[in-house]
């Protein structure tokens, strides 16, 4: 069972609308030519070409999205860039991409739609997979320099865990970093206060970040014990808070793999490397 302590439902509802996003810059060719209307009759299809009036086929022009249409779906869109439009595999329906969510809206920027698209042919969610993407280069491109990390270098496998000092299960998580480490599992961990800025959650992460011994504070603020630090600011709490809004974390611990699969939820660590496990042959069977 995979338990997560719950985000503070405003906080959620707030980030479900700004953060209404879309991604799937992908367009194969089989959507390339439904999009362009080109339907050819089954018979001329079936029939086959002599071999020697064959040609190569010509190249398929990747599908845009019209600039109009862009422009419609930015404008509704708070916070929405040009380049977060792309083509998705619904006829009728754009992507937009903000962070790691994703959602589908119509070319006049009036409906979005937030769920998951499969390919019925292949059984693949296609949704889930362009999400994961999104997250997988976010995290990325995260520096470690900005994270309190827990194991090795060289270790098998690693994820990134966003936490919260008072949260109950990140705290259980906590107790077993040494198991966890030893069952071949780096942690990079990141703030997460689930109550936000301005509260005493975010005061004890900012307190163990500015610690001269991060790695210890967290430990001992983990087991309730008060951290005495100089002040060095909140923007490293924030830029880790912030990363994980965009990432879609909806409680704590929120643990991503580095393939970007959101698997936890409090996990054991047989469990957690269990999770990571499926996790990376999910995404190995996807390509």
């Amino acid at each position: 069972m995979r338990r997560r302590t719950p985000v503070h439902p405003f906080a959620a509802a707030v980030r479900l609308i700004a953060s209404a996003a879309v991604l799937l810059a992908f367009a194969p060719m089989a959507n390339a030519a439904a999009a362009t209307g080109d339907k050819q009759p089954a018979a001329t299809a079936r029939k086959p070409v002599p071999a020697a009036s064959a040609r190569p086929a010509a190249p398929i022009a990747p599908v845009v999205v019209p600039a109009d249409v862009r422009a419609r779906i930015v404008a509704r869109l708070p916070g929405a860039q040009a380049s977060d439009v792309a083509v998705s595999p619904v006829p009728g329906l754009y992507e937009v991409t903000m962070g790691g969510l994703i959602a589908y809206v119509s070319a006049d920027g009036k409906y979005l739609l937030s769920g998951n698209v499969y390919d019925l042919d292949t059984q693949v969610n296609l949704t889930a997979s362009r999400q994961n993407a999104a997250r997988a280069r976010a995290l990325a491109a995260a520096s470690e320099s900005n994270m309190i990390v827990y194991g090795p270098a060289n270790a098998k496998m690693t994820v990134t865990v966003f936490t919260d000092v008072d949260c109950g299960f990140c705290r259980r998580f906590h107790s077993q970093i040494a198991d966890v480490n030893k069952a071949g599992v780096r942690v990079r961990y990141m703030f997460y206060p689930r109550t936000g800025p301005g509260t005493e959650s975010w005061t004890k992460s900012e307190q163990v970040w500015c610690a001269a011994d991060r790695r210890d504070a967290l430990t001992r603020a983990k087991r309730g014990e008060a951290i005495k630090s100089k002040t060095c600011g909140d923007a490293a709490v924030k830029s880790q808070y912030d990363l994980g809004s965009d990432l879609g974390v909806e409680g704590t611990p929120a643990i991503f793999t580095q393939n970007g699969d959101y698997i936890g939820g409090y996990l054991t660590p047989t469990e957690l490397v269990q999770a990571i496990q499926e996790s990376q042959k999910s995404a190995g069977a996807g390509r």
